[in-house]
Parts: C-alpha cells; sequence; structure tokens
C-alpha cells in the first residue's frame, strides 16, 4: 500500500493551527470506527498494544514485531492517519533505527521516541528514570537516519516535566528540536504555566499526552499544541462491554435478550459487508 498521502495529512494537522483529539484505536475495528466517526487521525499507544495483543499491562514485554503488525492491521484495515508510541525504541540507537524501519512499513503517520529508561531497570523499585541526554540525541539521530520516507514524522517524547521539572524538559526540548524531530510530545504537564513555558521556549509544533485541566483545545491550539491526547477509554469500555456480556450468558441470560449489542447495520459497517459482497460477485461468480 501507498502509505505516503496519509502520512501528508498528519503533517497537515501538525502545520496547521488547530488542536486535535486523535481516537485511541487498538484493532482494525476500532480503526473503522474512528474512521467513519470522522476522527482526524489515530491513536495507537504501546500501553493498549499490550492488552490488545497480550493481555498484559505496560510494561514493556511487547516486541516490537508484535507491535509493528498490529500497527500494520490497523493501517490496511483504515485510512486514518496513525500516531504510535514506539516507546523507548526497543533497545539503543540501533535498535531505534531498526523500529523506525519496521513501523515506517507497517504504515504508521507519526511515531513517538522517549527518553525514558525502559523496562525500568533492575532496583529501581518501580521507578522510570530518564537516559542521559546524550544518549536521548542519540536515539532521535539514529530514528531519522532510518526513515525512508520523508513524510513520515519522527516526534521526541520525553517525561522530563514529571521527573525532573520545567527547566529539563525544555532542555531536552530544545536538544531534540536541534537534533531535527519534527515535533515534541510532552507528558505530565500539570497546569497552564507549564504549557506556556513551553510554548514560549519551543519553536516545534507540541503534542501532550494528557493535558489535565490547562485548556479546552482553542486555548490548546493558542499555545501550539496540535495534538492532545484524551486517554485509552475506548478500549476500557471494550473490556467492560465484553466483560458484562459474558457474564450475562454465563449467569444464564438469553442470547436474545442481551443489551448493549451492535445492530447488524454497524457491524456491516464496520466489517465493511458491503465491499466482500461485491468482490464475492466480481470474483467469485463463474
Amino acid at each position: 500500500m501507498h502509505w505516503t498521502p496519509r502520512r501528508e495529512r498528519f503533517r497537515a494537522l501538525l502545520a496547521g493551527d488547530g488542536c486535535f483529539h486523535p481516537a485511541s484505536v487498538f484493532d482494525p475495528i476500532s480503526a473503522r470506527i474512528a474512521a467513519d466517526l470522522g476522527f482526524e487521525c489515530g491513536m495507537f499507544a504501546g500501553s493498549t498494544a499490550s492488552l490488545a495483543v497480550l493481555g498484559a499491562p505496560d510494561l514493556v514485554v511487547l516486541t516490537l514485531s508484535e507491535f509493528a503488525g498490529q500497527a500494520l492491521r490497523i493501517n490496511r484495515a483504515a485510512g486514518l492517519p496513525l500516531l504510535v508510541d514506539a516507546d523507548h525504541g526497543y533497545g539503543n540507537a540501533l535498535n531505534v533505527r531498526r523500529t523506525v524501519e519496521e513501523l515506517e512499513t507497517a504504515g504508521v503517520a507519526g511515531l513517538t521516541i522517549e527518553d525514558t529508561e525502559l523496562p525500568i531497570a533492575f532496583g529501581a523499585k518501580g521507578k522510570a528514570r530518564l537516559v542521559p541526554l546524550d544518549e536521548g540525541i542519540g536515539k532521535i539521530r539514529a530514528a531519522l537516519s532510518g526513515r525512508e520516507d520523508k513524510s513520515l514524522a519522527v516526534i521526541g517524547r520525553t517525561s522530563a516535566l514529571g521527573m525532573a521539572g520545567l527547566d529539563e524538559a525544555i532542555r531536552r526540548g530544545r536538544a531534540y528540536e536541534a537534533a531535527g524531530v519534527d515535533a515534541l510530545f510532552f507528558t505530565g504537564l500539570k497546569s497552564a504555566d507549564e504549557l506556556a513555558a513551553l510554548s514560549a521556549s519551543l519553536r516545534l509544533p507540541l503534542i501532550l499526552g494528557g493535558s489535565g485541566s490547562v485548556g479546552d483545545r482553542a486555548a490548546l491550539a493558542r499555545a501550539r499544541v496540535r495534538i492532545a491526547l484524551q486517554g485509552h477509554q475506548p478500549f476500557m469500555a471494550a473490556i467492560r462491554a465484553v466483560h458484562d456480556t459474558l457474564k450475562a450468558l454465563r449467569d444464564g441470560t438469553a442470547p436474545a435478550t442481551l443489551p448493549g449489542l451492535a445492530p447488524k447495520a454497524l457491524m456491516d459497517q464496520v466489517t465493511r459487508e458491503a465491499d466482500y459482497q461485491r468482490w464475492l460477485k466480481d470474483f467469485q461468480s463463474g
């Protein structure tokens, strides 16, 4: 498939003057639903990938090949520009380069590389740490080196706000800007003042992993925030729906009386039933 047009649409979001909430997607059906509802882009996070593929918490036990494989399934099913959380790039700088190659092949529109030491190190008592800044810069340079399609957005991500404070977050943001990233992703933002300082100190488009109560989309847009994540509620809602439906069946509820089931029209829409029936007629009619 030809992935560049959707990457260009994602870059247009970064280059524009609005702020958008991406759809949190985790499989082909959720991506199709998001596209049908008109979302401008999707977000495939490492946390939901671990849940969807392994049924495991977000402790970086998912492998690159598993993550890239699920991203490809999502991209193949829907034309939604997909931003993905590539965590720490699954290793050192050489692993980061390989990560970019695999995710570019899988069709993603943008990917983040973060400067957190992952998986959590022995003796760290469950607390993640930042990698040294030089190592973070090296990973960014490796990511950019691994990119062949220049329309793919490589985004520098840092957790420095929550781990080391505003000054360190700005220092790292400036360093990743200088290394050549296309946007900057910050987590741990706590106040409008922090956002104002980031916006004033940096020049690239901003992406926020949870904006809390720092302002509505218009206020975020004025601060040069182009993408603001809202969390991953769709996956949690899906878990609740499956749990409650299976429990009701286990408890003896008749299938015909179950509440909340998708009607046939919606099932046909999200599975692209009409397309498959047309292809059957065109290619299998004899």
